[in-house]
């Protein structure tokens, strides 16, 4: 899903990709899909693979997962990146939730002429289970959430990465970056009034093509890098 940034970005870091539940090379899951349950696995993940602590990073559903992993588990998070993913279903834009409201397991047919459905030929245990995986992932498109209470007590350092031209509005990222309690003040000239958070809007980029824009992987790398 990230294309050149993976490259980028293991440059100067140990990159793990995670196929999510019933995606890419994970076998289909007997079981509804839901942010809670995946973030869960990513905690999971990092136990297994002894890690202690990661960086987590997550685009648009992905996202979901990663921040629903740092607010359930936030000791295994050491820093976290949200790439056009909102704290609540109504932070898209209207279109995008009616969007996802009109998708449903009927999909599965004619998203088979879809470059998505190529990649997943091309690597899934059984591309015959690919209904499956349609079907998880329009269910829980449809579902509702609000987060807001537990976003607001987040304890990673944490990036929000929106584009200008993303799904959600640049104004929901904002309001997001203030219920971390960033954006709030002047930062002063010693950086005192500035908090752990972060905030980046790039330029020229849609919901589309943020998760392979160019300038995603500098933008990122520098706050994992911070002290």
């Amino acid at each position: 899903m990230f294309g050149p940034n993976v490259a980028a970005l293991a440059a100067g870091r140990r990159v793990i990709g995670v196929d999510l539940q019933s995606h890419g090379r994970s076998p289909a899951a007997d079981r509804p899909m839901r942010f809670e349950t995946m973030a869960d696995d990513i905690a999971a993940l990092i136990e297994q693979l002894d890690l202690r602590q990661a960086d987590v990073m997550g685009f648009s559903l992905g996202g979901g997962v990663a921040l629903r992993t740092a607010i359930q588990h936030p000791d295994v998070v050491r820093r976290l990146v949200l790439v056009s993913t909102p704290f609540k279903r109504a932070g898209w834009y209207p279109e995008m939730v009616a969007g996802m409201d009109a998708m449903g397991p009927a999909f599965a047919e004619p998203m088979k002429q879809s470059p998505m459905y190529e990649i997943y030929g091309q690597i899934a245990p059984r591309v015959e289970d690919w209904p499956i995986l349609v079907t998880q992932v329009t269910g829980l498109m449809n579902l509702d959430y609000d987060w807001t209470t537990e976003t607001t007590g987040l304890r990673p350092p944490t990036m929000i990465v929106v584009g200008d031209a993303d799904g959600l509005p640049p104004r929901h990222a904002v309001e997001f970056f203030e219920l971390l309690g960033g954006g709030r003040r002047d930062a002063s000239w010693d950086r005192s009034g500035m908090t752990v958070h972060r905030l980046a809007i790039l330029s020229g980029v849609t919901h589309y093509d943020i998760n392979v824009a160019p300038s995603l992987a500098p933008t990122v790398a520098g706050f994992l890098v911070e002290a």
